[in-house]
C-alpha cells in the first residue's frame, strides 16, 4: 500500500532540508522524484533549476516533465521562506517575497498539474503548511498568512478535483531543526521553550516529515482528501496543564 513504484512526483524546495529529506524519503519508496529548486548544492539526474514565483517558469516545468515522462502521479508543494522582519506590519517587501514563495507560487504549479493528473483520473498533492497555519505566533503575520492561505487552498482544491479522483492535502510540521530555524534552534532559551511544546519532548527532524508523505501520496490513504496531517510532536494537543 505504501509502495509508490512508477509515480512520477514531483518535489519543491528539495535542495536542502525537509524537501530534501522528503525526496529522498520517497526515492527509496520506488518513486520517480523530479526535484525542482532555485539553486543546487549537487544538481543530479531529475533536478530542475527554477524559480518557483516565475508562473511562466512553472508552466514550461510541468510541461517538460509531463512530456517526458508522460504523467504526473504526485506534487509536493513544499518550498518555502519565512522572512524576518524588524517592521512586520510595513515590510511590503517581506509580506509580498513571502506570499509569493509560499502561496502563490504552490498555486501556479497546481493550476498547471492538476489539469494533466485529471487526463489520468489519479493524482495526490500535498502542501507542506505549518503550525502557523492555524495557531498564532509572533512578529511574523506574512508567514502565517501565507500558511494559513495554502491550508484553506489545499481545501478548496479537494474539493474542486476530487471528482477526477485526485487527493489534496496538508501535512502541517512543528518545528523542524532545518537552516531555516537553525537560529532559534541554536538559542537556549528558544529551543527550551519550543521542545517544552510538545508532549514528545523534542523538536521534529526532516526525516520525521518522509513517513506522513509517503501516507499521503500512496494508495494508504486512498480516502483521505481535504485534510490537514500535523507531524508536531503532539505541540496542538498539548493545551492542557
Amino acid at each position: 500500500m505504501f509502495d509508490l513504484k512508477n509515480k512520477i512526483i514531483i518535489v519543491t524546495g528539495s535542495n536542502r532540508g525537509n524537501g530534501k529529506s522528503i525526496a529522498d524519503g520517497l526515492q527509496k519508496a520506488n518513486a520517480t522524484v523530479i526535484r525542482a529548486d532555485i539553486v543546487f548544492d549537487d544538481s543530479g539526474e531529475n533536478c530542475y533549476e527554477f524559480d518557483v514565483t516565475h508562473a511562466a517558469s512553472v508552466k514550461d516545468f510541468i510541461d517538460d516533465v509531463y512530456k517526458k515522462y508522460g504523467s504526473i502521479y504526485g506534487l509536493v508543494n513544499n518550498a518555502g521562506v519565512s522572512i524576518g522582519s524588524s517592521e512586520p506590519y510595513s515590510d511590503n517587501d517581506a509580506y509580498h517575497q513571502t506570499l509569493s514563495v509560499n502561496l502563490n507560487a504552490a498555486f501556479e504549479l497546481c493550476s498547471a498539474v492538476l489539469p494533466k493528473m485529471a487526463k489520468e483520473k489519479t493524482g495526490a498533492i500535498v502542501n507542506i503548511t505549518s503550525l502557523g497555519a492555524e495557531l498564532g505566533f509572533a512578529g511574523n503575520p506574512s508567514y502565517q498568512i501565507s500558511k494559513a492561505g495554502l491550508r484553506q487552498m489545499t481545501k478548496a482544491l479537494a474539493k474542486d478535483w476530487g471528482a477526477f479522483g485526485i487527493r489534496v492535502n496538508n501535512l502541517c510540521p512543528g518545528y523542524i531543526q532545518t537552516s531555516m530555524t537553525q537560529k532559534s534552534f541554536d538559542d537556549p532559551i528558544l529551543h527550551a521553550a519550543r521542545k517544552n511544546k510538545t508532549v514528545l519532548g523534542r523538536w521534529g527532524k526532516s526525516e520525521d516529515l518522509v513517513g506522513p508523505a509517503i501516507f499521503l501520496l500512496s494508495e494508504a490513504s486512498s480516502y483521505v482528501t481535504g485534510s490537514d496531517l500535523y507531524v508536531d510532536g503532539g505541540w496542538t494537543s498539548n493545551a492542557g496543564i
